[in-house]
């Protein structure tokens, strides 16, 4: 019988919502945070529980909040140890709605294909598992033994290991990414993406390069104490909301703060900490100087910077820290002979600042050693992501400004325990010294090949190279780049398996057969045998620290990640394997005893990660550059970008909206911005918007021209905004069916989202 293809909508519903615009509102947080967040979260899990819930959240015996990867003080807050945004989150998470087979027997996969992400999302928590066969256009139900029977068969028909593929997102405990990448290994291959390959990769490869560890090296006490901290490319506001409360100590101790975007994002602008009454009165200026940079002109405004230290310290030879550099760096030479082939004016005109705000940021940092570098997606996802990274850590070392206190690195990561995932194995390349703790330990030898990431993963399953592939947790399809190339992979497969919490566009554009296998949240109670099992996780500054949920689970058909990746390993295995998969399954203390023999840098996990937690090792904090060329840390010669744009073309940026999440849309506003109701949105500086004859509201379709390759995004409406001249901004995921699959980070692979060039077309 002949494979009838889907008629599925990779990108969902174009029509407008009803646009409303209004001023950007200048103060973060506040009283107008509070009370969108406790609006969203009564409504979705009604004040009893949410109340409850809330007061857990982020605390020491409570659970970790399912939102973003920000540290939580030694001593938190007992009332409100959680932002707008991660409040949104629970209640995304423990909505009281829900989807069982009944809701999928009345609605196709063509139907719901075709509503917005925003919508698929509202109908509320997935309970029961779902099988979607070849020829049908409706899940129905499955048991779970057949659902890991199906798997296990799939698994079984491949001609090789290396036809599955095994992706992670960043909501997964420690227990689960450890299991499945033990799985993993042991079914044969080190086909393992997952999401920090789409952010954060460029940060990972350019800290192991010059530092020797791909995880920043700040804790948050250090926030607290520098002289200067340095934002670029981050919205704290909108993306890390707790952020702005470490910066707020800061500046009462006399630190300041340097913003770095093209955009000037309210966060960053006023502040007002919704934990103090004083903080909600009057609040706090942030950023003491905001310098809007052109779209990925980072690197010539780092240059221009360093020029002007080098000069002051050619007269004073106390700006740079002589013996630092001296005793822990290489590389010196080359970088001031980089510095003096380039004409500081032009450097000046790359970036679009003028250069009295450059001279003002050289006087902070001139007497200044306690710097610290924060980042995120604005500088990771660029072509030359990887080298802006390094010119900013060429300042650092510069200054001396890593391994002691309140100074450092300090990657902003957005999703929860990302950093966990790949600390406790989630990684496609090959690492000889956990191949030989795995043969150790679990008692198999792992593969020695080297696996996918998410960009090769796509290209694989496009080219029909694999067959099966699985998804713990995550919107793959909407978090990737190219989105109908990437919808075309997904479909080239024979089975995908989501394991999730909620509807998404993943589980409608799909393989020839799909599993959806609904899973607890993070609030939520995992019992086992009448006791409440506790997880642990990794926040963005390297401490773990148990998690345990309150809440009754969305139903009693859930199974936990660990249980049902032990389950499928038991399926596949047949219980003939040297892991005990089904025990590890139901034992999360027994996983922790195997990660702190397996997983680098963990120890006593059981014990230490409760309470605040414990820190794993960090060479970069100890000053211990060792196992770098000659034992120093690397200061690096960068290029100027160079992006050979046509006198038509833009350059955009994808960005977030205050009411989403990663590819979760919680809200249509964004009221930091000033937009309403609507996120087919394009933001646009008005001189640009003269030139081509463009007014506010007008409709236009995007279109972007790779390798002669034309992609379009339909229909958004012109927004005038404070933006760069030749620079765009818009929502993803909207507009990530204009970056190029094959273009991407230099060595990280990470795609181009914050850099696209694009041409605009008037409808």
């Amino acid at each position: 019988m002949l494979e009838k293809k889907r008629n599925v909508s990779h990108t969902g519903s174009t029509e407008f919502t009803g646009l409303r615009l209004g001023n950007p509102v200048q103060h973060a947080a506040g009283a107008l945070g509070v009370k969108e967040a406790l609006k969203h979260t009564f409504k979705e899990m009604g004040v009893v529980r949410s109340t409850r819930a809330l007061f857990k959240m982020n605390q020491k015996d409570g659970f970790d909040c399912p939102s973003c990867a920000w540290p939580d003080p030694e001593h938190p807050s007992k009332i409100a140890e959680y932002c707008e945004n991660g409040a949104k989150a629970l209640a995304d998470e423990a909505t009281t709605d829900k989807i069982d087979a009944a809701f999928f027997a009345k609605h196709s996969v063509e139907e719901l294909s075709q509503l917005t992400d925003y919508e698929l999302n509202r109908f509320g928590r997935l309970v029961s598992p779902l099988v979607l066969r070849p020829n049908s256009v409706h899940y129905e139900p499955i048991s779970w033994k057949e659902s890991y029977q199906l798997i296990a068969e799939h698994l079984h028909k491949l001609s090789n290991p290396n036809e599955a593929i095994f992706y992670t997102s960043g909501r997964s405990s420690n227990e689960a990414a450890f299991l499945y990448g033990t799985f993993a290994r042991a079914f044969g291959t080190n086909n393992m993406p997952d999401c920090s390959n789409m952010c954060h990769e460029s940060s990972g490869v350019a800290l192991g390069e010059t530092l020797g560890i791909g995880k920043g090296s700040v804790t948050l006490d250090d926030l607290y104490g520098a002289e200067v901290i340095i934002i670029a490319g981050q919205n704290p506001g909108t993306n890390h909301p707790r952020m702005l409360s470490a910066l707020e100590k800061c500046k009462q101790n006399g630190g300041k703060v340097v913003s770095i975007n093209p955009l000037e994002e309210s966060g960053l602008v006023h502040f007002k900490n919704p934990q103090h009454v004083k903080g909600m009165l009057s609040g706090e200026d942030m950023a003491d100087i905001h310098l809007q940079v052109r779209i990925n002109q980072d690197i010539p405004l780092v240059k221009a910077i360093l020029k002007k230290l080098k000069a002051l310290d050619a007269e004073e030879n106390s700006v740079f820290d002589h013996d630092f550099i001296a005793n822990y760096t290489e590389g010196y030479e080359a970088v001031m002979n980089d510095l003096d082939q380039h004409n500081l004016q032009d450097l000046i005109a790359m970036t679009g600042v003028s250069e009295a705000k450059i001279d003002e940021t050289v006087q902070l940092l001139a007497p200044s050693s306690k710097i610290i570098m924060c980042w995120a997606m604005g500088l990771t996802q660029h072509k030359n992501g990887v080298e802006t990274i390094r010119e900013f850590i060429n300042l650092l070392l510069l200054k001396g400004a890593i391994g002691k206190p309140h100074a450092g690195t300090c990657p902003v990561r957005g999703h929860s325990n990302v950093q966990g995932d790949r600390s406790v194995g989630i990684q496609h390349f090959v690492d000889k010294a956990m191949n030989q703790r795995v043969k150790e330990h679990l008692g198999f030898d792992a593969p020695t090949e080297e696996g996918v990431d998410v960009v090769k993963a796509i290209m694989a399953m496009h080219k029909g190279d694999a067959k099966v592939f699985m998804c713990l947790g995550g919107n793959f399809l909407m978090a990737a780049s190219d989105t109908a190339y990437t919808a075309e992979a997904i479909q080239n497969c024979d089975l995908t398996v989501q394991i999730s919490t909620k509807l998404n566009r993943s589980h409608l554009v799909t393989g020839k057969t799909a599993l959806i296998l609904p899973t607890m949240g993070r609030s939520e109670k995992d019992m086992k045998n009448g006791k409440l099992r506790s997880f642990t996780v990794e926040n963005s500054m390297g401490k773990v620290r148990h998690s345990k949920g309150l809440l009754k689970p969305a139903s009693g058909d859930l199974v936990s990640e660990p249980e049902i990746i032990a389950h499928i390993a038991d399926a596949y295995f047949k219980g003939n394997h040297s892991v005990d998969w089904r025990t590890l399954g139901d034992n999360y203390e027994m996983v922790r005893e195997l990660i702190d023999k397996v997983a680098k840098g963990f120890k006593d996990t059981e014990e230490r990660a409760k309470g605040s937690g414990y820190y794993l090792p960090n060479n970069a904090r100890d000053k211990d550059f060792s196992h770098l060329p000659n034992g120093k840390a690397q200061l690096m010669v960068n290029n100027l970008p160079n992006h050979d744009m046509n006198e038509d073309e833009f350059m955009l940026m994808t960005i977030r909206s205050h009411d989403q999440f990663n590819t979760t849309i919680y809200g249509l506003h964004d009221r930091y911005r000033g937009v309403y109701n609507e996120r087919r949105v394009l933001f646009m500086n008005k001189k640009d918007m003269a030139a081509k004859s463009l007014a506010k509201r007008d409709v236009v379709n995007l279109h972007s021209h790779y390798d002669g390759v034309k992609r379009t995004a339909e229909k958004f409406l012109v927004i005038p905004y404070n933006i760069p001249e030749g620079n765009l901004g818009a929502y993803f995921p909207e507009t990530n069916v204009l970056v190029p699959i094959n273009h991407y980070a230099d060595r990280s692979y990470t795609p181009i989202s914050k850099s696209v060039k694009v041409t605009v077309e008037k409808l």
